[in-house]
């Protein structure tokens, strides 16, 4: 295992690795919805992500919430489906893999051969069963060293999906929609909020991300956003957002989404604020 020494400079590494990845996204992209940020606030959306999902706790970084079928991972907490485990949400975990594939990261051999690729653990009970395990220890240590990569990787997505929203919604909508977008990407609140929201319940494109033919993602927080409104852009999409996923916990069968889930989105929701 790497020492304390090793670890902060694997996460420097990460770190640098993170804002140039994302210096050259930004650069490439001419399209007035690019999201652009300083290194400082790059830096701070990455440690606002991961204190959304993790609270800042190394051991958050592989964990199994209760109520689901799947591991959460990672800063983003991607979700990792085992076999036979059907589920509405988009799979996420395979894609932070790919792209440590692609950039030559190490991994642990056991995931790096890992094929078909699911999640070892059946269930929740044999994931805590293994929670002591080699496996996960390694994991968790992957996903601590990189966590620079993750933030790009988030970002990436988020800066995908600008576009994919707009394409996908009513041509009668899209002026309005990428105003939205324009407004809120010109403060670092309103970036790290898109990037945060499409990472937490993504872009709102898939059809199996419905309950009752009613999506939770980026796209529908945009639809609900207040035209007329004379509050700041960042206040109108967080107060839509609130209305969006209470909408989805109205909808949905499981009544933890209403009774646990909301009140946590919603704290969520309440980081949404200039830095």
């Amino acid at each position: 295992m790497p020492n304390t020494t090793s670890l902060k400079l694997l996460r420097h590494t990460s770190k640098i690795l993170f804002i140039t990845l994302l210096a050259i996204t930004r650069l490439a992209s001419a399209d007035p919805t690019e999201l652009t940020l300083t290194a400082n606030q790059l830096d701070w959306v990455g440690q606002q992500i991961y204190q959304n999902e993790c609270a800042s706790r190394p051991a958050c970084l592989v964990h199994w919430n209760e109520g689901e079928a799947f591991p959460s991972l990672g800063i983003g907490h991607f979700i990792w489906y085992p076999a036979g485990v059907e589920e509405p949400f988009v799979e996420s975990f395979p894609g932070l893999i790919e792209n440590y594939r692609q950039a030559g990261t190490p991994m642990p051999e056991w995931l790096a051969n890992l094929e078909p690729f699911h999640a070892p653990w059946p269930n929740r009970e044999a994931f805590i069963a293994e929670a002591d395990s080699l496996k996960i220890a390694e994991l968790r240590m992957l996903l601590e060293t990189t966590q620079g990569q993750q933030a790009a990787h988030i970002f990436e997505r988020a800066q995908r999906a600008m576009a994919d929203v707009i394409n996908a919604a009513p041509t009668a909508e899209q002026t309005r929609l990428k105003q939205h977008l324009e407004a809120l990407s010109q403060t670092p609140g309103g970036v790290y909020a898109l990037i945060d929201y499409v990472n937490f319940k993504g872009e709102g494109l898939a059809p199996t991300e419905r309950y009752h033919g009613k999506g939770w993602g980026l796209l529908q927080v945009l639809q609900a956003m207040d035209d007329q409104g004379q509050q700041p852009a960042l206040v109108q999409f967080r107060e839509a957002a609130d209305q969006v996923l209470t909408r989805r916990a109205e909808l949905a069968e499981n009544p933890i989404e209403r009774e646990r889930w909301l009140p946590g989105w919603r704290n969520r929701l309440g980081t949404y604020r200039e830095p």
